[in-house]
């Protein structure tokens, strides 16, 4: 686990400037159920969309029960999009890395295991790769957590949305015994670290 809190982590030092006018930008990641990944990303300010899918693996195995199976090249993931104008892909991947998993855990997540629950950036061009892996060489470097990360930095070949009973899943079982343990915690450091920021830039 992460030596700081979510209001200390550093921020990229290598990152895109906030862009000039409204736009869309897309962020493909993996960092365990894809639950409670979604969750922390549709509490984010300045994301628009957040589906959750499939993505490293071929179309034929893109379906739940099967990547389940921990048998396809498939990682459970989610797709973040966002306005450029408001948050950067830096600061989409510092929520990542500080609140929405751990990415020292290798094939696995708190409680779930195997390599569908592995922690993966799937990058979309040069530019998304080269901000990746500025950002884990630097969180690495500062020794921010515990043990190395191991988050693998991956072309994105396609992603594929998962089944409709996922999408928004947090939201809608608030009270599955599982959304309460792992996903709502996440959801609360999240907020807290957007007051913080706020109050921060509000000075």
């Amino acid at each position: 686990m992460a030596r700081v809190s979510p209001e200390e982590f550093p921020d990229p030092v290598v990152d895109a400037a906030l862009a000039d006018k409204a736009g869309q930008g897309r962020a493909i990641l993996a960092g365990g159920c894809f639950w409670c990944v979604e969750a922390v990303y549709k509490n984010l300010d300045g994301v628009t969309s957040v589906k959750s899918g499939y993505a490293g693996g071929t179309a034929d195995t893109a379906d739940y029960e099967t990547v389940s199976s921990g048998t396809t090249d498939h990682a459970e993931s989610v797709e973040v999009v966002y306005d450029p104008s408001r948050i950067t892909y830096g600061q989409i991947l510092k929520v990542f890395f500080s609140i929405a998993h751990d990415p020292t855990q290798l094939n696995r997540q708190g409680p779930d295991t195997g390599r569908q629950y592995r922690s993966a950036i799937f990058y979309e061009d040069d530019e998304q790769k080269r901000l990746a892996d500025a950002y884990i060489e630097q969180l690495n470097k500062a020794h921010v957590f515990d043990r190395p990360i191991v988050t693998e930095v991956v072309p994105l070949e396609a992603f594929f949305q998962a089944e409709t009973y996922h999408q928004d899943y947090a939201a809608r079982n608030p009270l599955n015994p599982y959304i309460v343990i792992n996903a709502q915690p996440k959801v609360r450091k999240l907020r807290s670290y957007q007051k913080s920021r706020e109050k921060v830039s509000n000075r």
